[in-house]
């Protein structure tokens, strides 16, 4: 088994925190090891709408492609984690920015797979199937055909910081055995401890906020997940 991946996350409310948490990125990439696998310089992107998830974030398109070209931060790319009720009617504008390696939607929201999966090709971008922690993996199996990415969200939608739902562990075990071959990604409540569950259960890359951007020396945090497994 490789290197686990990690993924730095911004979810944030304003402006301001957008260009603090992607500096703080960049600094990060900037000064990892060579050997920091392909996913070097992703940024995941939480984007919530208020409708799907009760919390709302901050961040369209437009004003992420403003601050990664008003600042020096052309390295980075995004995956962007779509939590909003309708992700057919935001991709496009999300994968025309430029900026989109990978894009996340749910399956509670999903209504045209065909479409989405077809944008994301049309744009060189991969998709990501995301599931709730009250969703059902079973329900995931549906589409292992479509999928390669999936993504067992460990936290209720929304906020940043929150602590890992129990069962999620099950789920990550669960779809390892269903989709041997799946890129299997984990958001939410990851510290040490619970990365390394994660890691035991079958996941390839796990994302977090909270615990390396509290740290006054986010790529300390940030190396420190990546040495787990």
């Amino acid at each position: 088994m490789e290197t686990m991946i990690v993924i730095p996350v911004v979810n944030v409310q304003n402006a301001e925190e957008a260009k603090d948490r992607m500096e703080k990125a960049a600094g990060i990439f900037a000064t990892s090891p060579s050997e920091a696998l392909a996913e070097e310089g992703l940024v995941h992107l939480d984007i919530s709408d208020g409708v799907f998830t009760p919390h709302m974030s901050w961040g369209s398109p437009e004003e992420i492609s403003l601050i990664v070209k008003r600042f020096p931060l052309n390295a980075i790319k995004f995956e962007v984690h779509l939590m909003v009720s309708n992700p057919e009617g935001v991709i496009d504008a999300w994968l025309r920015t430029g900026l989109v390696k990978r894009i996340i939607v749910h399956l509670e929201a999903m209504t045209d797979s065909v479409y989405l999966l077809e944008k994301c090709k049309k744009y060189g971008a991969e998709a990501m199937l995301a599931i709730n922690p009250g969703t059902e993996a079973e329900r995931v199996l549906a589409h292992k055909d479509d999928f390669r990415y999936f993504q067992v969200l460990a936290v209720s939608p929304g906020p940043a910081g929150q602590t890992m739902t129990p069962g999620i562990i099950d789920k990550i075990k669960f779809l390892r055995r269903g989709i041997p071959d799946a890129i299997i990604e984990v958001d939410g409540g990851i510290v040490p401890e619970t990365a390394k569950l994660v890691r035991e259960a079958g996941a390839d890359i796990v994302v977090s906020g909270s615990y390396i951007f509290s740290s006054p020396d986010p790529k300390a945090r940030f190396e420190e997940l990546k040495k787990i497994g």
